[in-house]
């Protein structure tokens, strides 16, 4: 199974970014998508997850209202749209798979999903 996230980089606050995350290996259909970030020195932190069909969304507090979950199944592709980006948002940002996970579950605290990436940098400059 790979999860390969990118399309991280360097961006001024305000700016926005879009992040791919590309799965093969997997039944992708079935699996409930999310991303989490990791900020230096801190702990890993939900970000958003996505159901199988797409229809449900569950966001940190944090993100919400700037950040939106999506993805195509045709594609086998998780995509985070983040807008009104702040510095606080800096952080590796990396994508995971569960095939049993609901968007809930995926924003408890010690959750532990079936698949990860490797994460892809983000840099939000004041």
């Amino acid at each position: 199974v790979q999860l390969q996230a990118s399309g991280g980089g360097l961006v001024q606050a305000g700016g926005s970014l879009r992040l791919p995350c590309a799965a093969s290996g997997l039944t992708f259909g079935n699996c409930v998508m999310g991303w989490f970030r990791q900020a230096p020195g801190k702990e890993r932190e939900f970000v958003a997850a996505i159901s199988w069909s797409g229809l449900n969304t569950y966001y940190a507090d944090s993100v919400k209202g700037r950040f939106a979950i999506s993805r195509d199944n045709a594609k086998n592709t998780v995509y985070l749209s983040m807008n009104s980006l702040k510095p606080e948002d800096t952080a590796n940002y990396y994508c995971a798979a569960d095939r049993w996970a609901t968007v809930q579950s995926m924003a408890k605290p010690g959750n532990k999903n079936d698949y990860w990436g490797q994460g892809t940098k983000v840099t939000v400059s004041s």
